[in-house]
C-alpha cells in the first residue's frame, strides 16, 4: 500500500510534460472556436446566397 501511495505522490507532483497538454488543451480551445465561427459564418453565407438566388428567379 505504501508503495502505491509513493507513486501516487510522484507521480501527482510530477511536472514533466505538463506544458505540452496545456499547449494542446490550449490548440483544441482553439479549434473548437475556428470550427464554431466557420460553421456560423458559412450558414449566414449560405443563407445571403440562398436569398440572392431566389430574388434573381
Amino acid at each position: 500500500m505504501k508503495v502505491l501511495r509513493n507513486w501516487s505522490v510522484r507521480f501527482l507532483s510530477d511536472e514533466r510534460g505538463m506544458e505540452t497538454v496545456e499547449w494542446g488543451v490550449l490548440a483544441a480551445l482553439i479549434v473548437v472556436g475556428l470550427v464554431t465561427v466557420v460553421g456560423t459564418l458559412g450558414n449566414h453565407v449560405v443563407t445571403k446566397f440562398q436569398t440572392l438566388q431566389n430574388a434573381t428567379t
